[in-house]
């Protein structure tokens, strides 16, 4: 992957030194086009081993938010930040990832494509390492603070309580607005999400409280309202699910009858996307 030297080193110093980031950064190598830095822009980051509930929801702000016209930044991992990538290019707008290792060593393999296609649609590829230098662990955590550095606002959608994407909100706090997208009490996954909102962290639902935090108007059309479904063991279902993610025995003892039949039920609503089957026998209802 072609990644000549960032010309624009002497802005990237200044962010740098006013966002407070280690000395010992330099500039950044650039892949693709530097026009999505000029639009506000929202770094969309969370865990690797995102859910398909969390990867919807990446992409649904990231799509919206770039139909906004924001660029959305991510680290390019797999997961989450792959899902906002995925969700920008879905809108048409800019997508920019940076690396925690050089261009020519791309870490990991399975999204260089997903890199291609964003430079092709005038997208940028960054990295503070030159293109052979080989990606190391620190590394990664140095990338965050690049992605924080040239992003308007950090939203952080699934994170463990330990994870890669509360270092990049780290990097942020007191400096630039830092969101967070809740979840589950009781999953593992999102206990960094509820951290952050614990801490001052902003609340965000959708794209549209992003926009709100960093004052910009939405031009986003509002979803038309779910309606719904005919079958009173459907609706039963539903009114259930409202309360959190819920598995399948708890669901037959609470709506009543046997399982077959709640089974088909939660297998229409799957296929009208209103419900979401979270591992074997877990079922939550979608936003």
């Amino acid at each position: 992957m072609d990644a000549p030297r960032f010309e624009l080193r002497g802005v990237f110093e200044a962010i740098r030194a006013e966002r407070g980031f280690p000395a010992d950064l330099g500039g950044l190598w650039a892949a693709g086009s530097l026009q999505g830095l000029a639009r506000p822009t929202v770094a969309l980051v969370g865990t690797r081993a995102a859910t398909p509930y969390g990867r919807r929801l990446a992409r649904a702000f990231a799509r919206d938010l770039g139909a906004a016209g924001c660029s959305i930044i991510s680290g390019l991992a797999l997961g989450i930040d792959a899902a906002a990538h995925e969700g920008a290019l879905e809108a048409g707008a800019a997508t920019i990832g940076v690396l925690g290792g050089g261009h020519a060593r791309f870490f990991p393999k399975r999204n260089a494509g997903l890199a291609e296609r964003m430079i092709s649609a005038g997208g940028l590829v960054l990295s503070p390492y030159a293109p052979e230098h080989l990606p190391q662990p620190h590394q990664f955590l140095e990338r965050n603070g690049v992605v924080a550095a040239l992003a308007d606002a950090v939203v952080v959608i699934e994170a463990p309580a330990r994870s890669g994407a509360l270092n990049t909100a780290g990097w942020a706090a007191g400096r630039i607005p830092v969101l967070a997208v809740p979840g589950d009490v009781d999953r593992a996954h999102v206990e960094g999400c509820h951290a952050l909102l614990r801490d001052g962290a902003t609340l965000a639902r959708s794209a549209a409280d992003v926009l709100e935090e960093l004052k910009l108007s939405s031009g986003i059309t509002p979803r038309p309202e779910k309606r719904e479904p005919d079958d009173p063991l459907a609706r039963r279902l539903l009114a259930v699910l409202d309360a959190g993610e819920t598995d399948l025995d708890e669901l037959v003892r609470l709506v009543g009858g046997t399982a077959p039949p709640v089974l088909a039920a939660l297998a229409m609503l799957e296929l009208q996307g209103v419900v979401e089957r979270r591992d074997a026998a877990r079922f939550a209802r979608m936003l």
